[in-house]
C-alpha cells in the first residue's frame, strides 16, 4: 500500500514538472534532437560496416599469402 501511494505521489510530481518545464515544447525539442542523433548513428554504422568488410578482405589476403609462403610438410 505504501509503495502504491508513493508511486502515485511520484507520478503527480512528474506530471507537474513536465507541465512546468514546457510540456509539449520540451518533448518536441527532445524528439528533434533524437532524430538528428539517429541519422548520425546510421551514417556511423554504415562506415563501420564498410571498414569491417575491408579489414576482413585484408585479413583473408594475408592468410592466403602466408599459406603460399610456407609449404606444407608431407609425410
Amino acid at each position: 500500500m505504501i509503495r502504491f501511494l508513493l508511486g502515485v505521489i511520484v507520478g503527480i510530481l512528474l506530471f507537474f514538472f513536465f507541465v512546468y518545464l514546457g510540456g509539449g515544447k520540451a518533448v518536441k525539442k527532445m524528439g528533434e534532437g533524437l532524430t538528428d542523433t539517429g541519422k548520425r548513428m546510421e551514417v556511423i554504422e554504415e562506415m563501420i560496416k564498410k571498414e569491417k568488410e575491408e579489414v576482413g578482405k585484408d585479413i583473408k589476403k594475408k592468410i592466403i599469402k602466408e599459406d603460399k609462403e610456407f609449404p606444407k610438410k608431407c609425410q
